[in-house]
């Protein structure tokens, strides 16, 4: 099966920087937002997906991240939004540190396995305290999009 490219599933106008939100349902509604227009979905539709993930469990991974997704009607294949807030939330975190990082996944309804691989996949990438420290410090969302696919690529297994 092909490798996930974070490339693929990234568009930069699916980035946002410097976001406001007073706590994790205003931060997982800027998200729903944004997929919104990135994916041509609703907004309102996509809150409820990712309300009604985060009520069977927090996905709030530690070191001031959060992996919220969900599976969505319409969409064709998968999808990430990637958003850095300007102050951390409480979000109910596996260490109880509030979150400032949050990469979205969006699968399709009927997605399999490769949803829980992207999710295993993104997780790991941002485990690694160096990646964080620069998504925390990049300035623009192309900056954002190429640590990511770069750190993704470089972290990708080399083919046997």
């Amino acid at each position: 099966m092909r490798q996930l490219n974070i490339g693929d599933l990234l568009d930069r106008n699916a980035i946002a920087l410097r976001v406001s939100a007073a706590n994790k349902r205003q931060a997982l509604a800027v998200i729903a937002e944004i997929a919104a227009r990135s994916f041509g979905l609703e907004a309102g539709d996509i809150l409820d997906a990712l309300a009604e993930r985060e009520a069977a469990a927090s996905t709030g991974v530690g070191h001031g991240v959060a992996a919220p997704h969900a599976r969505l009607e319409g969409l064709d294949r998968m999808r990430g939004v990637f958003v850095r807030l300007e102050h951390p939330v409480d979000f109910d975190a596996v260490d109880d540190q509030p979150v400032d990082l949050m990469f979205s996944l969006f699968a399709p309804k009927a997605a399999n396995t490769e949803h829980l691989r992207a999710l295993a996949r993104v997780s790991r990438l941002l485990r690694q305290p160096r990646v964080r420290q620069q998504l925390r410090q990049a300035r623009t969302a192309d900056a954002i999009h190429a640590l990511l696919v770069q750190e993704a690529d470089a972290a990708r297994p080399s083919a046997a």
